[in-house]
């Protein structure tokens, strides 16, 4: 890579071809808080099978709701007009066209609590006829519908419901006459699968072995339906003890596939199954597995023939998502891949459980979301996230070799007239001679000349993520701290996805050292260059990003603020309380903490906290399960109480590993803010 100044000036020279060739009006607009929660979102784009429409779902904040909320909309491919087509205050969910693309199916709820099914508050599978524009629930379950497919021919629908299943072991009659204590096990709700038949309306419980189903699939002539299964609820059950099985409906037999390849031969046993699909051929099945700190996989099951070929990635990119499909009409199967602050679609072929030929689907500096093909595959449509727009649809050839793609979405307008940063990839090398990559955001209009920057390095979550080389304005940084002047990278360190095998796993068994260490590295470049100023220097993050906030503040004095959003300050404490404690036992190079005690020290920052001397914001979810209270709990103690550092503990009541409260959001943003301003600026709060 280049320097910086090289680097934005041509990011610039983009970004004035982009808005020349546009009808965007003059960008003259200040990004501001407020700003964020004008900003739609796009996910669930659902191409038509004749390909002349397509349905996404929007998500808008609302904020008499006090929370952001899902609507259908649907655009006509041709002359891109669009139309919303849900209006209620409860988010619409999972869309799926009719093969005649007359109606659209969709998860939706309404009515209260009080009412009867379908309007009992409960998700119900409704149609939506697309010319009348009328809605009506074909589904009526007192307890509601977790997931749903509708048939290749459009004449069954497919969905599980819930039941609660009790244990029927030793102490179950224990746990029967004293119900009044709750127990670590026991009872879970489990997922009963009916067919529906969509002509007569006959209801018919096709499977009900008292398992959990994650997620399930069947197969284009209806012979054979694939689940993901476990016996318990916990997401620990998922993360190791998931199995793939594969029902036959014509004789009811049951097989769960051999999982040697995704367990014992596997990086990690503590891998999450997720997306299932069906080759059109009725045999070949297509499933991923995720794993904290290592490379994603992907595998095709010959069912008939007890074969298994793993796809082999392209290059650098790592897996993202479980949105994969296979293309109709072709032995290809799609699926997504991060590579270097991209997100790409890829395909490939799959011929005789032998790998063929992969392809990049459309070429550019794109970040892929949502994708659909039509029913021939000739037609794709997805959603992109550009460095001069947020997410929007897009249709291009599925085709050709050379795709060219075209935008038919506007969903934010109001972005047309903002002054946007300046966005570039920056690179520089780590102490260990590694390159790290990051994304610099810049003011608008900002020249190297112009002198040193303040600084804020924003950290992105996972680790096994990335920062994506796009324009956004989350609640977590970004857009209103360059709108006011500030300079903002966000290094994709090492354990960071798109970046090469190695540059992944590089991290295990090595948090709270490599990856600060880069970080630190991306900071010195940046002074370097005359880009930041080492005396105006501040950190943030959620999630891993606030545990590295917490590592960075425990490991150096050089700056001035911090916040530290739902950050891990102890890994034991991790391991004994979240959700999904292979995360940790994953980085920690498989140990158990009572295998490696001074593994588990070196990676927490509470071994480190008399070294803090950093003023310290910090965030948490008053239910987060994943990195429950007690860090922040322990971070505040340690700088307040024993310390003497300034901290202020924000907890956000009721809210979980993310802040799904419009007014919590705010909060957020406007403390980061001030708390930045006043200790790395000097300027007083209002």
């Amino acid at each position: 890579m280049g320097r910086v100044n090289q680097l934005s000036a041509l990011a610039l020279m983009s970004m004035s071809l982009i808005a020349s060739s546009s009808l965007a009006s003059q960008r003259d607009h200040t990004i501001t808080t407020d700003d964020f929660f004008s900003v739609a979102g796009m996910g669930g784009v659902q191409l038509s099978p004749d390909g002349r429409q397509a349905v996404w779902l929007e998500s808008r904040w609302d904020k008499e709701l006090d929370k952001a909320q899902r609507d259908l909309w649907l655009v006509n491919t041709k002359s891109s007009q669009s139309q919303r087509l849900t209006f209620t205050n409860e988010s619409e969910s999972s869309p799926q066209w009719s093969p005649d693309s007359q109606y659209i199916y969709y998860l939706g709820q309404q009515g209260d609590k009080e009412g009867k099914a379908p309007f009992n508050a409960k998700r119900q599978v409704f149609r939506l006829n697309v010319s009348t524009l009328q809605s009506v629930p074909v589904t009526k379950e007192k307890r509601g519908v977790k997931s749903y497919q509708l048939s290749q021919d459009g004449k069954q629908l497919y969905f599980t419901t819930s039941k609660e299943s009790q244990d029927d072991d030793t102490w179950a009659g224990m746990r029967a006459s004293h119900s009044a204590p709750q127990y670590g096990h026991g009872k879970q709700d489990t997922n009963p699968l009916y067919k529906l038949d969509l002509q007569h309306y006959t209801q018919t419980l096709l499977l009900d072995d008292d398992k959990v189903v994650w997620e399930f699939s069947v197969s284009n002539d209806g012979g054979k339906i694939a689940r993901i299964t476990t016996t318990d609820t916990e997401l620990v059950f998922l993360e190791g003890w998931s199995n793939i099985e594969v029902f036959n409906t014509s004789d009811a037999s049951n097989k769960v596939l051999e999982d040697s390849a995704w367990r014992e031969q596997a990086p990690s046993p503590y891998g999450w199954l997720l997306g299932l699909s069906w080759h059109d051929d009725n045999q070949q099945l297509a499933f991923r597995i995720d794993y904290d700190g290592h490379p994603g996989q992907l595998f095709v099951n010959q069912t008939n023939q007890d074969k298994l070929l793993e796809i082999s990635r392209p290059g650098d990119a790592t897996l993202n998502g479980n949105n994969i499909n296979w293309r109709p009409d072709s032995d290809e199967i799609c699926y997504r891949g991060s590579d270097h602050g991209r997100v790409k679609l890829f395909c490939t072929e799959v011929d005789d459980s032998k790998q063929g030929d992969t392809r990049t689907v459309v070429n550019g500096d794109l970040v892929i979301g949502s994708y659909s093909f039509s029913h021939n595959g000739k037609k794709l449509a997805f959603s992109h996230n550009g460095l001069d727009h947020f997410y929007d649809m897009f249709i291009a050839d599925a085709n050709s070799k050379r795709a060219k793609y075209k935008r038919i979405t506007n969903i934010n307008p109001q972005v047309d007239t903002w002054v946007l940063p300046q966005i570039s990839t920056v690179s520089w090398q780590a102490p260990d001679g590694s390159t790290v990559e990051g994304i610099l955001d810049l003011p608008a209009g900002y020249k190297p000349e112009d002198g040193p920057l303040p600084l804020i390095v924003q950290i992105h979550g996972g680790p096994t993520s990335a920062t994506p080389y796009a324009l956004q304005h989350r609640s977590y940084g970004r857009s209103t701290f360059t709108a006011n002047g500030w300079a903002l990278l966000s290094p994709n360190y090492r354990g960071s996805t798109g970046y090469g095998d190695k540059f992944l796993t590089d991290l295990v068994g090595h948090e709270h050292e490599i990856e600060v260490q880069d970080i630190l590295a991306g900071v010195d470049y940046l002074i370097a260059e005359g880009i930041a100023d080492k005396d105006k220097m501040a950190v943030m993050g959620w999630s891993n990003g606030g545990y590295l906030t917490n590592a960075l503040i425990a490991t150096t004095e050089r700056f001035k603020a911090a916040s530290s959003g739902a950050g891990v300050f102890d890994q034991r404490l991790q391991w004994i309380l979240e959700d999904t404690p292979g995360h940790v036992i994953n980085f920690m190079d498989g140990k158990q903490p009572w295998e490696d005690p001074q593994l588990y020290s070196h990676g927490s920052s509470l071994t480190y906290a008399d070294k803090i001397k950093t003023p310290t914001l910090i965030h948490i979810g008053e239910n987060d399960a994943r990195v429950p209270l007690g860090h922040a709990q322990g971070l505040y103690r340690a700088l307040r109480h024993y310390l003497n550092v300034p901290v202020e503990l924000v907890v956000y009541p009721g809210e979980g590993h993310g802040l799904s409260k419009y007014q919590h959001r705010k909060a957020k943003m406007e403390w980061d803010q001030r708390w930045f301003n006043y200790y790395v600026l000097g300027i007083e709060p209002k």
